[in-house]
């Protein structure tokens, strides 16, 4: 990272609002489909209840566009700790394994599995990889709003590159 690309991101940090809002607006019709966009994205998403639920086939679910949730955060943030750690990395998949069980009060959401599998590209970094994979669990937003009990089961895989020619 130069110097001036570490300047403007510090620049962009320090010139940040201390609050950011984000909203969703949803429709959905009496035949179980619904309909969600934002102003951030230019294609509206289709969703609906889980078919177990007597939902559509064929659909994102309430639940689905959680564990994405939580997906996407930790891959955003590994990314941002990444660099900002120079950390080295070929992949990063993330897992996220949600338990909905019925309770006294209903169904509820009983338990998440967080299961990110990273590649680096030398075993020297294997360490500092999964000491970078715990941090972020600590940081991502999603993940932190919910108070269900998590299991985290990180994984660093080494693929050595060899040169091509």
């Amino acid at each position: 990272m130069t110097l001036q690309s570490e300047n403007q991101r510090t620049k962009r940090c320090s010139d940040a609002p201390a609050a950011y809002r984000y909203q969703v607006n949803a429709w959905r019709t009496a035949d179980g489909a619904g309909l969600a966009k934002c102003e951030l994205a230019p294609n509206a998403l289709h969703f609906a209840a889980p078919p177990e639920f007597g939902g559509l086939q064929g659909r994102w679910t309430p639940e689905t566009l959680l564990m994405g949730a939580i997906a996407g955060c930790f891959t955003t943030t590994f990314q941002i700790i990444a660099e900002h750690s120079s950390l080295a990395y070929t992949d990063l998949e993330v897992e996220v394994e949600g338990v909905v069980a019925k309770v006294e009060s209903g169904y509820e959401l009983t338990e998440l599995r967080i299961r990110p599998l990273l590649v680096v590209a030398e075993a020297k970094d294997h360490d500092r990889a999964l000491e970078l994979l715990w941090k972020v669990q600590t940081l991502c937003l999603v993940s932190r709003a919910l108070s269900v009990e998590q299991r985290f089961e990180p994984r660093v895989e080494t693929k050595e590159m060899t040169p091509v020619g």
